[in-house]
């Protein structure tokens, strides 16, 4: 068969693309709008703002801080997931995965309100941790770190997990006729091999705190200098009437944030065998 009775079939129809290239207008053109209405000549005055550089270092260190916290009960939870027989598992697994997935559909600002109910001011479980310990809800940085790691975490577990069901087993397999325990063999066998999930993971959860805002300002409020992050910043400057600070700050946050995923790109998105 020719090359050119090929083509007819594998060709993509007109309205198809009209429709591709209209949601990839959609999706860029907001992002080109900023660049092309940002105030290049006062950049560097707005983004060396003390306001602006402590905003800026409140993020990078909480949502690194929200990465680190993610790893730690992330990874435990993907390999309980991925663990589970594939196909059709058991109710209990549907469930927990159910409730992980929660946070990533739910609006972050009710995500903020149950983050309240339940560490806040006589919430669930402060008020019984400050009528027993004398302990007062979270605040300042720790607050912030809570609610980006409650909206952040899931894209971790699922990188996670998907990177061990797509891991070659039979390695996990030799390593147990050998004689060598659980413990050893995820140490020694199953980490290393899920490496590039795990960065993938933790590169997407990064990105996923350093731009929350809803679930933050709503649990954590935004104080200049103790909890506002650079998202809280952006929305106090648009409200202020100052559209240019808020999107020069804003392609700070875009810079960073594409950084980071371009880093791991080839992780987390799928490649195309040539």
């Amino acid at each position: 068969m020719s090359r050119s009775s090929l083509a007819p079939v594998t060709r993509t129809p007109r309205p198809l693309v009209v429709l591709a290239v209209a949601g990839l207008l959609l999706l860029v053109g907001p992002l080109l709008a900023i660049v092309l209405r940002a105030p290049w000549p006062l950049m560097l005055e707005i983004v060396s703002r003390e306001s602006a550089l402590n905003a800026l270092g409140i993020s990078l260190g909480t949502a690194a801080a929200a990465t680190g916290l993610s790893l730690l009960l992330g990874l435990p939870l993907s390999l309980l997931l991925a663990g589970a027989p594939s196909g059709r598992s058991s109710l209990s697994v549907r469930i927990v995965r159910s409730f992980v997935t929660v946070p990533v559909v739910l609006p972050p600002v009710v995500g903020g309100v149950a983050l309240v109910a339940l560490l806040g001011e006589g919430g669930l479980v402060s008020q019984p941790l400050a009528d027993w310990f004398g302990l007062a809800p979270p605040t300042s940085a720790v607050a912030v770190v809570l609610a980006q790691t409650f909206v952040a975490m899931p894209f971790l577990v699922f990188a996670i997990e998907g990177a061990i069901r797509g891991a070659d087993r039979r390695f996990d397999l030799v390593a147990a006729t050998l004689g060598s325990t659980p413990s050893r063999r995820l140490v020694r066998v199953t980490l290393p091999l899920i490496a590039p999930g795990i960065a993938a993971g933790a590169a997407l959860c990064f990105a996923r705190a350093l731009g929350e805002y809803g679930a933050t300002v709503t649990f954590a409020t935004s104080i200049p200098g103790i909890t506002q992050t650079l998202p809280m910043a952006i929305y106090g400057e648009l409200a202020l009437g100052d559209r240019d600070a808020a999107i020069a700050l804003s392609l700070v946050l875009i810079a960073v944030s594409v950084v980071v995923l371009l880093a791991f790109r080839d992780r987390w998105v799928p490649q195309v065998a040539r």
